[in-house]
Formats: structure tokens, C-alpha cells, sequence
């Protein structure tokens, strides 16, 4: 029988936070899901995958480095779920996290998503730990008109129904950093969209910035690809940190539930 959600987890050169991802995710209560790990290019992570024996995995190794979304694609020719969910492979769920979106789904939702933490870690020898965390959770309701202007949604957080791909294609790989952007932008009109007001994901940024960085030069192309692909008008370069701090943004932010004690990692 094949299981209810897939949860696609792409990997690169991240075997350590791989482990902890998957740890994480096995520690969910919500049990009917598969996990389709793309190792996107980089080494073998038969050793991460092998600290989580109880976890249903299906893994994939690619021949080199595809990027983002073509690694996702991979995964989503995979998938036996109605349900997909998204995981990058640094980022950590609380538990009840998988749980409350499948709720979602079940009461008539076809893409929810939970509020995030956004966390500065460090790697130290016994795994990472937490050197400050974001004093707003990144929580932000579901407005087409926001979209359009500002990425609201953080992949790791969300859950939809695996038959919008059916209509609406793969992730579009032209876009690069921007692929789930633009699934927001072509999956969410005139359908049923559900926030959950919990920060129940963990999203890492790394102590010295690699998971926080806004390239203008490297990243500008794709986003003026997204934005002539949606007719969006002009837009910053930005990511998900630097959104917390904008003040265009600010008003928008709303009430969040924060699970988390700031201190213990899930996974580790």
C-alpha cells in the first residue's frame, strides 16, 4: 500500500544535518510517509541514512550536482504519496509538525503550511547547536498580493496535494533559487491555502552565513527570470532572513505559536 505523504529531502555535501533532519522526522508522531532522499551530486550518505534504520527511506544518487529543483524533480517521479512535503536537508521539524499539515489536508486544504524559526547554528563536535534564534518566528498569512511581492512561505514548512503537480508540471528548474517561489505563485491561486500559526519548523542558518547569503550578482538573472515569467514588477534580491528585517514587512507578520525551547535541537 502506498503511503500517504512523501517527504522529499534533496542533500548536498551535508551528511551531519542530513542525520539530524531525518532524526527529526522520525520522531513524528504522524507515521504514514515515505521519505525520498535525493543526494543531489555530493558523496555517499548511506552512513547518515543508516543512524535512522526505523525510517522508510528511498534514496536516490544523482550522477552530479542538478541543483534545487531538478534534485526535487527526481524525488517527485518517486513519489507514491497524494500527499508531497517539503524538508531541505539542514532544516528540522518538531515534533507534531507532519501531523497538524496532514490535518490540514484531511479538513480540505490542498497547500498548508506552519509558521518557521528561523536559527543561527553552530557545528561543534557533538552536532550543531543554537547560537541565537530570530526574535519573530517568520509567520506570515496567506496573501496572494504579499506573494507576489515577497517569498511568504519556507519549502520545509509546507504540504500539498501531489496532484497539483499532475496539473501544473514539475518545479521549474529555469528559475534556480527561486523554484519554490514560483510553485507558490502557479499552485496557490483558487485553491484552498491553510496557515497554521505554529512555528513548527526549524530553519538552520549557518553560523557563518552559507544558508543566509543574497548573491545580487549570482542571483539577480532568475529572480528577473520569475519575475518576466509572472509579471511581478520589480524586486529585491533577498532570502529569508533579511525578510524579517524589512520594513515593508514587518506590519505583516502575525501571532505565532513558538513550540520550540530554544535549546534542545529535534533530531540531534
Amino acid at each position: 500500500m502506498a503511503p500517504k505523504v512523501s517527504i522529499l529531502i534533496p542533500t548536498y555535501r551535508r551528511p551531519e544535518a542530513l542525520a539530524e533532519c531525518l532524526g527529526a522526522i522520525a520522531a513524528q508522531d504522524y507515521r504514514d510517509f515515505e521519505c525520498i532522499v535525493v543526494n543531489d551530486g555530493g558523496p555517499p550518505v548511506d552512513a547518515a541514512l543508516a543512524k535512522h534504520p526505523q525510517l522508510p527511506v528511498r534514496l536516490v544518487n544523482l550522477p552530479q550536482n542538478a541543483g534545487h529543483a531538478a534534485a526535487r524533480n527526481e524525488g517527485l517521479r518517486l513519489a507514491r504519496g497524494e500527499l508531497i512535503a517539503l524538508c531541505d536537508d539542514d532544516d528540522l521539524w518538531l515534533p507534531g509538525h507532519l501531523g497538524s499539515l496532514v490535518a490540514a489536508a484531511e479538513a480540505g486544504a490542498d497547500l498548508a503550511y506552519t509558521d518557521a524559526e528561523l536559527v543561527v547554528l553552530r557545528w561543534t563536535p557533538r552536532g550543531r547547536v543554537p547560537l541565537r534564534r530570530e526574535l519573530f518566528a517568520f509567520a506570515f498569512d496567506f496573501d496572494p498580493q504579499l506573494l507576489r511581492r515577497w517569498n511568504t512561505i519556507v519549502p520545509s514548512s509546507a504540504l500539498y496535494r501531489r496532484a497539483l503537480h499532475d496539473e501544473l508540471g514539475l518545479f521549474d528548474v529555469t528559475v534556480r533559487d527561486y523554484w519554490d517561489w514560483d510553485w507558490w505563485l502557479r499552485a496557490a491561486p483558487g485553491r484552498r491555502v491553510r496557515r497554521i500559526p505554529e512555528a513548527s519548523v526549524l530553519v538552520a542558518v549557518d553560523e557563518a552565513g552559507a544558508n543566509a547569503s543574497a548573491d545580487p550578482a549570482r542571483m539577480a538573472p532568475f529572480l528577473e527570470r520569475l519575475v518576466r515569467k509572472h509579471d511581478l514588477g520589480p524586486l529585491p534580491v533577498s532570502n529569508f532572513l533579511r525578510m524579517l528585517s524589512e520594513p515593508e514587512l514587518r506590519p505583516a507578520l502575525r501571532p505565532s505559536a513558538r513550540p520550540w525551547d530554544g535549546v534542545r535541537l529535534p533530531g540531534g
